[in-house]
Order: C-alpha cells, then sequence, then structure tokens
C-alpha cells in the first residue's frame, strides 16, 4: 500500500517538472489561474476553427481576434498581480 502511494506520487512529480501547467506544492491560485489563462488563450490562438467559432460569435473578423487574445494573454499576468495585491 505505501509503495503505490509512492509510486503515484514519484510520478506526480515527473508529470510536474515535464509540464508547466501541472503546477507544483508552492504555487498559489494567482499563478495557476495566470497558467490557465494564458494557455486558454494560447489553445485559442492556435486552433483556426475555435478562432473562427468565436470570431463569428462576436462578429469580428479571424485576425482581431486573433490579436485581441494575444493583447489579453500578454497583459494577463500583470492584471492577475495587481489585484492580487490591490494595486489598481
Amino acid at each position: 500500500m505505501a509503495s503505490d502511494r509512492f509510486n503515484i506520487n514519484s510520478q506526480l512529480e515527473h508529470l510536474q517538472a515535464k509540464y508547466v501547467g501541472t503546477g507544483h506544492a508552492d504555487q498559489n491560485r494567482f499563478e495557476w489561474a495566470a497558467n490557465i489563462n494564458r494557455d486558454s488563450y494560447a489553445s485559442y490562438i492556435g486552433r483556426h476553427p475555435m478562432l473562427a467559432y468565436i470570431a463569428i460569435a462576436e462578429n469580428e473578423s479571424i485576425g482581431r481576434e486573433r490579436y485581441n487574445f494575444m493583447q489579453v494573454s500578454l497583459s494577463q499576468p500583470i492584471l492577475l498581480v495587481s489585484f492580487c495585491f490591490g494595486f489598481r
């Protein structure tokens, strides 16, 4: 039983070292939220059908939506830090 627990923990540590978005023990909720937002925007930008769907839903061009997503994804960590520490 203890060996299974050790094996699962070592697999989790391996995944956390290999992939950035899986988090770690010292990560707070704002860093985790920034990772989720960054990964989501990167996914939207990288998948043309999803980007086309969002562009149609918002009645914008695909290039404009890609630009807007890049702007938001670049400014997202700054917004999260300012929200976290009360800078407005």
